[in-house]
């Protein structure tokens, strides 16, 4: 099946042109300022230690042009360098088609300006094999770009690698134009029996059928699997259980599923990469860094489908045996587009996730700006969170929003058939249970969104010890606080539509010093919920909050102070 997109063509042909620099931040900072601010103990990640040998592609007979298959080009070349202990791999101006690209140690694949790098499409060159996805253990087609157990790998220069994932994917017709609807049709492929959906093959409609998100627990053998070959659509690249991995430079797009996967890897340095994925691309992240140690992301741009920065740990009682956290994380200096979550960690944190840096990020239209997901199941501890100097313009949902009950939707679709839901039902604590502690959020300035921010805990587990400060907000709804203890807000000025700014159900220990807010309202605040408590409004910038308050009958007295 091919399915070919006029703005692909001529997108990536503009980064050909421009030698792609016109998205990517040159990398000026240094060590010294990426490591500046960072409010815990880490040490300075190492780079890959690349030998001094060099090779391209084309002394192994690789042909440009975009129409003979270069697989064998590129197994040679990086063979060759590496009997020699390793090196570079140049891949030079042109487009060079190849089938998937099996990583080793000591190799820097640099893809020079002008480098178009094109998989395939042909599904039977991608093989089945046991990997994790989605944070699960499971079956799925190698990756474009796959290597485990290395070290030392570094992706370099201003070539483009592109996964060809309109061949892989589902498209929604609610995502699309009409006439992209059209020419989805008309490539081939099945619709689903509401005809609002299209998939690249029968085989993956059969295969999504029964599946939990992406993946199918329900089967256990190769065999089972390779039934659903065409569902099982890979990451774009996935580095696993490596030591010592660079990008730097490239521009990544167009991937199966997410585009940058590195799983359990130690010394992970990301930066001036441009991650590209068109917005209706189905599970199209950007980057997803799971049960990683010492990571830099910095001075990068993405434009996805999905999720764009994102932290993970494995999911559920696979992520809680391999119980590798996330930590020691710096996120620096990033532009995010259209994405689901400009930075996000979940909903997969079963391993947990500590240590986490984020400062000097724009999110730019993006669905969510900074989003924290997890549900009843998980497990897993997320803690020591520092964010600060975070810019966000025009966000269509919750600029902020730490949510519990992910359900496997988008925070638009969760809106768009009635919002978030308050629940009383309280379960016992287990390892299932996922907690969020210990975050800081300051400096943040929001010009336009849905809602500013949404806090919602569990009943069992409340969000714990989240200080916001220095929060400038222009948006059409506030605060929501739901089950959520030891709440700080702090030098908050508010511009909100509705005449309701702070809803706040079950909350604990929650205070306010110089919170300014524009709402005249008698209801410009509403506290429900009977384990509520220690609401202290004293220092709310000499305002007496007690005449635009409503408590609900539920609400213990003394619970508020004024």
């Amino acid at each position: 099946m091919k399915l070919k997109s006029i703005y692909w063509l001529s997108i990536t042909f503009s980064f050909l042109i421009t030698g792609c620099s016109k998205n990517v931040i040159a990398n000026t900072s240094g060590p010294v300022n990426t490591y500046k601010n960072v409010a815990f103990s880490m040490q300075k990640v190492n780079e890959p230690h690349i030998p001094n040998n060099t090779v391209s592609i084309k002394d192994f007979g690789a042909v440009n042009g975009g129409y003979v298959l270069n697989t064998k080009a590129f197994a040679d070349a990086i063979e060759a360098v590496s009997k020699k202990g390793g090196g570079k791999v140049i891949i030079p101006p042109g487009i060079w088609l190849t089938g998937p690209i099996i990583l080793k140690s000591n190799i820097e694949l640099h893809a020079e300006t002008g480098a178009l790098i094109k998989f395939s499409t042909d599904k039977k060159l991608y093989p089945i094999i046991e990997t994790s996805f989605e944070g699960l253990n499971t079956w799925r087609c190698i990756s474009p770009i796959y290597g485990k157990n290395l070290e030392n790998v570094a992706f370099t220069g201003k070539g483009v690698w592109d996964g060809s994932g309109e061949a892989w994917r589902q498209v929604k017709k609610s995502k699309l134009t009409e006439d992209q609807w059209k020419k989805f049709i008309a490539s081939g492929g099945v619709l689903n029996d509401k005809k609002d959906s299209w998939y690249p093959s029968e085989q993956y409609l059969k295969g999504a059928k029964g599946a939990d998100q992406n993946v199918r627990p329900d089967l256990k053998t190769k065999e089972e699997f390779e039934a659903i070959h065409d569902f099982l659509r890979p990451v774009l690249v996935s580095i696993q259980n490596s030591k010592r991995v660079l990008f730097d430079g490239p521009v990544f797009q167009n991937s199966p599923a997410w585009c940058l996967h590195p799983l359990m890897v130690e010394d992970l340095i990301i930066r001036n990469i441009t991650v590209r994925n068109p917005w209706f691309s189905q599970n199209g992240d950007g980057l997803d860094v799971e049960s990683c140690k010492n990571v830099i992301v910095e001075n990068s741009s993405f434009d996805v489908g999905d999720d764009a920065i994102c932290i993970k740990s494995g999911k559920d009682k696979d992520g809680r045996d391999r119980g590798i956290p996330c930590e020691n994380i710096i996120i620096k200096n990033n532009i995010v587009y259209h994405g689901h979550g400009g930075v996000t960690v979940g909903s997969e944190m079963s391993g947990g996730v500590k240590n986490l840096h984020v400062s000097n990020c724009t999110f730019m239209g993006t669905d969510v700006g900074l989003r924290f997901k997890s549900t009843r199941g998980r497990g897993g501890i997320v803690e020591n969170v520092f964010i600060s100097d975070i810019f966000m313009v025009d966000i269509p949902s919750q600029a902020i929003s730490f949510d519990l009950y992910y359900g496997g939707k988008s925070i638009a679709e969760t809106l768009a058939e009635g919002g978030n839901k308050i629940t009383t039902k309280i379960v016992p604590v287990t390892e299932e249970t996922p907690q969020f502690k210990n975050i800081s959020i300051k400096n943040i300035t929001i010009n336009g969104a849905y809602q500013a921010v949404f806090l919602q805990g569990l009943p069992e587990m409340n969000l714990e010890n989240i200080e916001i400060s220095n929060l400038i907000v222009k948006a059409q709804n506030g605060f929501s606080i739901i089950d959520a203890d030891k709440i700080k807000l702090n030098n908050i000025k508010l511009d909100i539509e509705k005449p309701t700014v702070f809803e706040i159900y079950n909350g604990k220990n929650i205070s306010f010093e110089n919170v300014e807010f524009n709402s005249t309202s008698s209801k410009a605040i509403t506290i429900d919920g009977p384990a509520s408590q220690n609401i202290d409004f004293s220092s709310a910038k000499n305002l007496d909050l007690s005449h635009k308050t409503v408590l609900g009958q539920t609400v213990p007295k003394d619970a508020v102070k004024f």
